[in-house]
């Protein structure tokens, strides 16, 4: 090909099967999503499920995802694994607050998504006091709905979420706000004003 072995038309054709262009904001995108580090926290039963996750047969080492940081400092993903009682909940906050950005959140389990069949004064869903990206349902789920959380994560770190429930069935804009509630309450579960919980 050095020589000119290549005329106009091969020519084309070769560098168009062999170059590939793209954004940096697209290639950083790619490389954050596959190569998480998610924090070594659990909280009740669905953490035991959680490191299910690492061993052969899930193995989310083949997406990059192995690496279980014992710091909070060195994570850029926390996995909420399990029940949040209203006491834990500032400590869970401290240790989001100590991770370094750019960083994500999966909610997994019926627990700390929606309290689950704990549904009582003392527990709090996680997405009331922090911010969460992914929740994965079940009690427990499986390993392997954990594994395809953490893929969807990646999807939307790289900038192609799937469509939600809403979009997919045409329901934007029939979620119910919740009344506007006093700010100045010290109550972690308060809803927020504008909140669209359990719409």
């Amino acid at each position: 090909m050095l020589r000119g072995d290549l005329s106009d038309e091969a020519l084309r054709r070769y560098v168009e099967e062999r170059v590939m262009t793209t954004t940096v904001e697209k290639a950083v995108a790619w490389g954050r999503s596959n190569s998480l580090w998610p924090l070594s926290f659990g909280l009740a039963c669905c953490a035991i499920e959680q490191m299910h996750v690492v061993a052969s047969r899930v193995d989310i080492a083949r997406f990059g995802f192995e690496a279980f940081r014992a710091s909070p400092r060195q994570a850029d993903l926390i996995i909420i694994a399990g029940r949040v009682s209203i006491k834990m909940a500032p400590v869970i906050r401290r240790l989001w607050d100590q991770m370094l950005e750019p960083k994500w959140a999966i909610s997994m389990g019926a627990c700390c998504s929606s309290m689950g069949v704990f549904n009582n004064y003392a527990l709090v869903p996680s997405d009331k006091f922090m911010p969460i990206d992914v929740h994965v349902p079940g009690c427990p789920p499986r390993p392997e709905a954990l594994a395809h959380g953490i893929l969807k994560l990646r999807d939307k770190i790289q900038g192609h979420p799937p469509d939600g429930w809403r979009e997919r069935y045409e329901a934007v804009g029939t979620e119910e706000l919740l009344p506007e509630t006093d700010m100045d309450s010290a109550a972690i579960n308060v809803f927020q004003p504008g909140d669209t919980a359990g719409a």
